[in-house]
């Protein structure tokens, strides 16, 4: 239904239906013809339009709408009346037109009481429920316009859109912002993985602390030394007596494998035998032949060199000493002189004299030294690997730190090498997946041919060390999770695997690579660290069989990737990440 600005009904704006229904609710109705000034004066130069006003007549039991007062307000909702303007039954209310017949038209600023909404003029004649649906709308809108929605919504799109805007031009940006948060690692924190938090140095002070080892020789003082060089003498004071006593060579090796297993029962671990020696992980060991002292040194991955006196008790028992710039992979003690301890590094192969407290500098090489070995008895001379893959032959009593000979073996990285024990001019090499037997006799320059091939290995391999009697068999270590044995009885073109067994060798970047080492008192059984819990040093049999493990549920809590065992007493040294050392002994 249409309502005009004044409140009547134009006929042009009601529906065919609504006329029907008034016409049959007013059979006597009638009409009245007005004319709209209104309407006229709202429409510039506009004639004065005919209004049409259909009045119906009132019908019993129907309040019908009128026209209010002026400045008054219709309600047509029925309800009491105040009762100041309450009239007779059948009398049209005060201000009403007399003569109208109508009722049920009332002042609604008068009535309180019904709760009937006032609204403004023109919409009189809406029914309750309309009227209500006005009321509804009407609150709504002021509602929401009271929230803002609007104005939100613009900003929260403005917002948006440059959010949007923004991350797609600063993509590349952020991306560098992320590379930079992963860089700042544990590893780049200097976390060990044993969980020790060490104190963060940046590059430069970490260089200003430990200043690049110069070439040549260094004078053997140790790094903790504190203005009182008394404490480091006795320690290699007893180095020099020790090394002046010959060891006994009977009964070094036992066959009896009941007895061999009787004695690894025995060693044990105590809470004495275990110290920290090095700062860092280790990645080499070297023990002492004496039969009197347990002297055991240490080489670490930021080139430290520990140097440990088991048998003393209190804290100054061992000493550290600085004679590399890189990892020592690799150290011996000389079987000729003891009193020598040799030890490599990336760059130099260098021998600590106690004799004369100076580390000497053998061999001096622009590549990657990773490992040596003794070619004589008397240690003069020494194959030398490359991480490069090559071999190189140096010799100690030619002046300069050259070698004699650099050899292309063929292969992309030599990581071990190691020197028959019988046969002095065979040393096997060990790399990528390459294992092999040369002959240094004919080493040259360029295309060396191995004597022997050891088959079977799918990844690289960490170690491939010969049996220290014979020199029989030959025990690897490969990253395909497996351990090998071969024989090596006849040095045939191709040597047959003896036995594999499967070992867990998946040590990650945080660890030393396993290596197998044969024990010297036993021809057939190698000893290997272990990923195992809990963590424990695995003893094999060349056939496969695991003998002993040597673990301890509350001192052995990390792995054991460096092992050495004594030539000849019943004495195992395992050596963690975090440069401390576990002694097992009768």
């Amino acid at each position: 239904m249409a309502l005009s600005q004044a409140g009547t009904l134009e006929p042009e704006e009601l529906s065919p239906r609504t006329r029907q229904r008034m016409q049959e609710s007013t059979p006597t109705g009638i009409a009245e013809l007005q004319l709209s000034p209104e309407r006229g004066e709202r429409r510039a130069g506009a004639s004065r339009q005919l209004r049409v006003l259909l009045t119906p007549l009132a019908v019993a039991g129907r309040r019908l709408p009128q026209k209010a007062p002026a400045g008054k307000k219709l309600c047509l909702e029925p309800g009491p009346r105040k009762a100041a303007q309450a009239s007779p039954p059948g009398t049209p209310p005060a201000g009403s037109p007399a003569g109208n017949g109508l009722d049920g038209v009332w002042d609604a600023e008068s009535d309180g009481s019904d709760g009937a909404e006032a609204l403004p003029d023109g919409y009189s004649e809406l029914s309750a429920y309309e009227r209500k649906r006005l009321k509804n709308i009407t609150e709504n809108a002021k509602f929401f316009a009271a929230l803002k929605l609007h104005e939100s919504a613009a900003k929260l799109h403005q917002i948006a859109t440059k959010r949007q805007s923004r991350v797609t031009r600063r993509a590349k940006a952020k991306k560098a912002e992320d590379e930079t948060v992963r860089r700042r690692s544990m590893r780049l924190q200097r976390v060990e993985p044993s969980g020790i938090p060490m104190p963060k140095m940046p590059a430069q002070p970490e260089a200003e602390e430990y200043p690049q080892v110069p070439a040549g020789p260094l004078p053997m003082v140790p790094e903790d030394q504190m203005g009182n060089s008394k404490l480091a003498e006795n320690l290699l004071t007893t180095w020099m007596r020790i090394s002046e006593m010959k060891a006994n060579d009977t009964e070094k090796r036992t066959c009896d494998m009941k007895r061999y297993e009787d004695s690894l029962n025995s060693m044990v671990l105590s809470e004495d035998n275990i110290k920290k020696v090095v700062k860092y992980r280790v990645c080499s060991m070297a023990i002492h032949p004496s039969e009197s002292i347990i002297f055991v040194a240490a080489g670490d991955k930021s080139g430290q060199i520990g140097l440990w006196n088991v048998n003393c008790k209190s804290e100054e028992g061992a000493h550290v000493f600085i004679p590399h710039n890189y990892p020592v992979t690799c150290m011996h003690f000389s079987p000729f002189n003891p009193a020598h301890l040799l030890s490599l590094s990336n760059d130099s192969l260098r021998c600590g004299d106690v004799t004369r407290a100076v580390f000497d500098e053998i061999c001096r090489s622009e590549e990657n030294l990773s490992s040596f070995d003794f070619l004589e008895d008397n240690a003069s001379t020494a194959i030398v690997g490359d991480w490069d893959g090559s071999v190189a032959v140096v010799d100690r009593r030619t002046p300069g730190t050259s070698s004699e000979l650099s050899a292309d073996i063929g292969f992309k990285r030599t990581r071990t090498v190691h020197v028959h024990p019988v046969n002095k001019q065979y040393f096997i090499a060990a790399g990528s997946v390459d294992v092999c037997i040369y002959d240094v006799r004919y080493l040259k320059p360029n295309g060396n041919k191995p004597v022997s091939s050891l088959k079977g290995h799918t990844r690289s391999v960490a170690s491939a060390y010969f049996s220290p009697v014979t020199g029989n068999r030959v025990v690897t270590v490969c990253a395909d999770d497996k351990l090998r044995v071969y024989d090596t009885t006849s040095l045939s073109s191709t040597v047959a695997v003896l036995s594999t067994i499967r070992h867990n060798s998946n040590t990650g970047r945080w660890l030393t690579r396993f290596r197998a080492i044969w024990d010297p008192k036993q021809e057939d059984c190698f000893v290997v660290g272990s990923m195992a819990r809990p963590r424990q040093i695995e003893v094999f049999q060349d056939t496969g069989k695991l003998l002993h493990s040597f673990y301890n549920l509350d001192l052995l809590s990390s792995v054991c990737s460096i092992n050495v065992v004594h030539p000849s007493k019943n004495i195992l040294v395992g050596g963690n990440a975090s440069g401390r050392l576990h002694v097992f002994k009768e």
